[in-house]
């Protein structure tokens, strides 16, 4: 893969850092409670299969839909119940399926919880650019934004229907951020790292403590990257890349009008 593979930025007191976060399982807690819905939901077809075919029969139906449904949690919803229904062999009854739609609605109510540390560093990197930059459902995603509390803290929040090189090059472009003062921040290799540093860009890897196996089906394990630990370590790396632990002046606060909310259509 080209670009970088040890982070560093350009220092330029000139020109502002950008860093971007991914929201999902960077800034909160979402891949949990996934979890534990798929739990239950082995435990709800076991008259039909063990856990494994269940697991193995879900993804399969999953990896098919994403072209149709998308990423979030209504197309995992649609999943299960199609799954359910291959599994049990038509023989799935109505309130099983309506369990299902049920653990949807779950995902769907979770109150929005902050990974911790996130507010801190926020605040510490606040005299830079931040965006969010996460895919998933519009409506979901931009609620979830919304109930976060973090929102004025971004200067543009970007919902994208996947995350490739081709969408950050689009964004990038379109914002007129030079990838040399692009930073992303994410828990996913596949998703907020290697695109970016095909672009030339820089990214951090903020590992979350489970991980939907999708998002580990990629190539780029063999690549040396920025890990944290913690996302609160995420200021004190990026001050030790510049010179003299000036990144740029930034443009801080909000981003006022005229399209702080972006939904990438590709």
């Amino acid at each position: 893969m080209a670009g970088r593979i040890i982070g560093s930025v350009t220092a330029d007191e000139h020109q502002p850092l950008t860093v971007a976060f991914d929201a999902d399982d960077t800034l909160w807690h979402n891949e949990d409670l996934f979890q534990d819905v798929h739990r239950e939901y082995e435990e709800l077809l076991s008259p039909w299969a063990a856990p494994a075919v269940v697991d193995d029969s879900l993804h399969e139906v999953q990896m098919a839909n994403l072209p149709r449904f998308g990423y979030g949690v209504k197309s995992f919803t649609l999943s299960m119940i199609e799954a359910a229904v291959r599994i049990s062999g038509g023989e799935i009854d109505g309130d099983r399926i309506t369990e299902i739609i049920g653990y949807g609605k779950r995902l769907l109510d979770r109150p929005v919880e902050l990974i911790d540390g996130v507010e801190e560093v926020l605040d510490a990197l606040g005299h830079h650019r931040l965006m969010v930059i996460t895919k998933g459902d519009v409506h979901d995603q931009l609620a979830k934004v919304a109930g976060s509390g973090l929102a004025e803290r971004f200067w543009r929040v970007e919902v994208v229907a996947d995350k490739d090189a081709a969408v950050y090059g689009e964004l990038l472009e379109r914002h007129g951020i030079d990838p040399s003062r692009f930073v992303m921040v994410g828990n996913s290799l596949r998703s907020d790292v290697l695109p970016v540093l095909e672009l030339g860009g820089t990214a951090v890897h903020v590992p979350y403590h489970v991980t939907w196996r999708h998002e580990d089906d990629h190539d780029g394990h063999q690549y040396a990257v920025p890990t944290l630990g913690a996302l609160r370590d995420l200021p004190r790396l990026l001050t030790s890349w510049t010179v003299d632990g000036e990144l740029g002046p930034g443009m801080a606060g909000p981003a006022g009008t005229g399209g702080r909310y972006g939904v990438h259509p590709a």
